[in-house]
């Protein structure tokens, strides 16, 4: 694909997917292409198109090969890799006039049962505990991608101070709304699950809700706000949602 950057890539994942890599490392710039490409996409499908999968670095895009099938077209790979193609200038002048998604604030109670690895990620960052709650509480965050559960936010704009590796042995349950750090990744359980992350506090908002108009409470291209509140307004809010 020589009129793309350098940078980007195209290679087939299967027989019904084409990844679009457009980086090598999580970047603003490179989730403003992403996003640029999936809502290009969006308004201009081509045939068989079934789903776009924006990552950190890469978009998948799965499409129907059968509805690609006919006498004197290219493979079904082909024509989607080169309609992706076709799209490069549009999605670099969209990109450039990408405009980010709302902020939504999300409270969190940090420490104590909501927080039980808030010490532990304070004594790794050598630093006090409400130095690292205001750490975590200070960035406006960048919602990249959701995965791992429905609804679950991978975020990028961490303080690097604040950056803990995983549990050694994960828990077999994390609460829907717990808060965790796993290296220099933060996010937001949306349901209950096993998990490996250190958790530093927990949200009272559900992230997903199925029975919802829209279940994720998050999409990607959204800011995100950590606000700190006291374990009495957790309670207050909890009985709210």
């Amino acid at each position: 694909m020589a009129d793309f950057p350098a940078a980007w890539r195209l290679y087939p994942l299967g027989d019904a997917a084409v990844v679009l890599e457009l980086g090598q490392a999580i970047a603003p710039a490179t989730h403003r292409l992403i996003q640029a490409f999936a809502r290009l996409l969006a308004q201009q499908p081509l045939p068989g198109l079934r789903e776009c999968v924006p990552a950190f670095t890469t978009l998948t895009v799965y499409y129907d090969p059968a509805a690609l099938f006919g006498p004197g077209r290219p493979a079904p790979y082909e024509q989607v890799a080169g309609y992706l193609q076709s799209l490069g200038p549009a999605a670099l002048v969209a990109a450039a006039d990408y405009v980010p998604g709302p902020l939504v604030e999300i409270p969190v109670c940090y420490g104590g049962d909501f927080g039980p690895d808030l010490g532990l990620v304070a004594g790794h960052a050598q630093l006090s505990i409400a130095e690292v709650i205001a750490c975590h509480a200070a960035p406006d965050y960048l919602v990249h991608m959701l995965g791992f559960a429905p609804g679950f936010p991978y975020l990028g704009g961490l303080d690097a101070r604040l950056a803990t590796p995983r549990r050694a042995q994960p828990r077999p349950l994390v609460p829907a709304g717990a808060v965790g750090i796993a290296g220099l990744q933060t996010g937001v359980y949306s349901l209950p699950t096993p998990g490996g992350w250190q958790l530093i506090g927990r949200t009272p908002l559900r992230l997903f809700d199925a029975a919802r108009a829209k279940p994720s409470l998050l999409q990607a291209g959204d800011r995100l706000r950590f606000v700190p509140i006291s374990e009495p307004e957790f309670h207050l809010l909890s009985r709210g949602h």
